[in-house]
């Protein structure tokens, strides 16, 4: 009976022991949040917000100064190619265009006159050239019979003198061709000049015509009939008649930040939300990306600035509506979420689980831990920083965590890839985000979820 007395408090005593072992550990254990390392679905997503822009718009500005005469069109009215959109006065360039044309008629009747005149003295050089030649003959049969004695010299003098005669008319006749052909070319000349004249007066006459470049609706029309208008001048804008947009293919131009651009490629699939559409998604997808960054709080290029700037910088990207609904109207607010990239069933843990610690706080933790005494860092050791979770371990009575080191691949929106490091139903460290901070590698800590567990219900 005393034996089973003794074995009986010598249980009670190691139970109490091991009790008081555990609850001591216990008390100094840190209360952690973990989690189960489990396969997601996972997209990496860029959101940008901007304003929606039809793809294809011009401004139609004003290219001559006039009087607006007639407007053809009104604002949200729907245009075809070729359709007349205004007319400004053209009194004036319609005068210089008829002054113009009646200069061309009249430098073409004077080539024509050139041409009759050329053709003339062709003639008088044709009949001046047969007169030479039989000049000649008769020249060339005097001074036979001269040699021969048959003819008196004054004869032969005579037929001389009308040979030369006769070759100095073949001489005149042809000086007056070449000037009937300088007169041609400077009558050539000047029907050309009247014809630049009248191109150019005409093209001031067309510039009082607006027809529409292409099929379209007008989006905005800030002028009124009997308004003048002027053209631009050097770095001052010409006025504005109107602003014509093909609506048919619709854009979300949004300001993406400088540290997602490259992760963006054309033809990546986009969600697109509109203000003034709440409720709605509309797909879409990428295909323009800006290269050169915008100033954040200028709206200019970095190439249009002389000096370094280090605020933040946006970049342009047009995301084009698959399916854009009928009521969509330039300039509305527009939130575009472009998927970068995405994988499924991949092993995700919780963003908030990964944190850094150093190689000389690990060697530390691990020199601490054991039970000789703390070895020095080796001096001159690089010290690098390591991503990494703390994994639930359970040695003894207790529950540690143990820091792993992790490689990581595309990331959610609250959970990121691990490609290495960690398996299938490990439990990690998830929280909170005061006690992952601090935690030391091999600590002790105590399980509680009931805070994760309560924000879950709440959500």
């Amino acid at each position: 009976m005393k034996k089973i007395v003794i074995i009986v408090v010598i249980v009670v005593v190691v139970i109490g022991i091991v009790a008081f072992t555990v609850t001591q550990s216990q008390r100094n254990a840190v209360a952690v949040q973990t989690g189960p390392v489990a396969p997601q679905d996972l997209a990496t997503v860029v959101s940008a917000s901007g304003e929606i822009k039809p793809k294809t718009y011009v401004n139609v500005g004003a290219n001559a100064m006039g009087r607006i005469m007639k407007l053809h069109v009104k604002e949200g009215e729907h245009v075809k190619q070729g359709q007349l959109l205004a007319q400004l006065e053209s009194v004036q360039p319609a005068a210089e265009v008829a002054a113009q044309k009646a200069g061309v008629n009249a430098n073409q009747t004077d080539a024509v006159a050139a041409e009759a005149a050329m053709r003339t003295n062709v003639a008088d050089w044709n009949r001046a050239k047969a007169d030479a030649a039989r000049a000649k003959l008769d020249f060339d049969r005097a001074e036979g019979l001269y040699k021969a004695q048959l003819i008196a010299k004054s004869e032969y003098d005579s037929k001389k003198a009308a040979f030369e005669v006769a070759d100095a008319q073949v001489a005149q006749a042809q000086a007056r061709i070449n000037q009937s052909k300088a007169q041609m070319d400077s009558a050539q000349g000047h029907i050309a000049q009247a014809r630049a004249n009248l191109s150019s007066a005409a093209d001031r006459l067309d510039k009082t015509t607006y027809t529409a470049p292409f099929d379209g609706v007008i989006t905005n029309l800030p002028v009124r009939e009997g308004e003048t208008v002027v053209m631009g001048i050097q770095n001052s804008p010409g006025s504005l008649l109107m602003t014509l947009a093909d609506l048919s293919v619709i854009t979300a131009e949004v300001k993406v930040d400088e540290t997602d651009i490259v992760n963006l490629r054309l033809g990546q699939a986009a969600d697109v939300t509109i203000d003034a559409i709440p409720g709605k998604i509309f797909k879409g997808h990428v295909t323009e990306i800006g290269n050169n960054a915008v100033l954040r709080s200028s709206g200019l290029a970095t190439t249009q600035t002389t000096t370094g700037s280090q605020e933040a910088k946006d970049f342009k990207v047009v995301v084009t509506l698959d399916n854009p609904p009928d009521n969509l109207r330039p300039g509305l607010s527009t939130t575009a979420k472009i998927t970068t990239a995405s994988k499924a069933n991949v092993l995700a843990i919780p963003i908030q689980a990964l944190t850094i610690r150093s190689t000389k706080d690990l060697e530390k933790a691990a020199n601490k831990g054991s039970a000789q005494a703390a070895a020095p860092v080796s001096p001159g050791k690089k010290d690098e920083e390591i991503q990494g979770v703390f994994k639930i371990s359970r040695e003894g009575g207790s529950t540690k965590v143990k820091f792993v080191p992790v490689k990581t691949g595309i990331t959610g929106s609250t959970d990121i890839e691990v490609l290495d490091g960690l398996s299938k139903d490990d439990q990690i460290v998830t929280g909170s985000y005061k006690i992952l901070r601090t935690l030391k590698n091999g600590a002790t800590v105590k399980i509680d979820n009931s805070v994760q567990k309560k924000d879950e219900e709440k959500s």
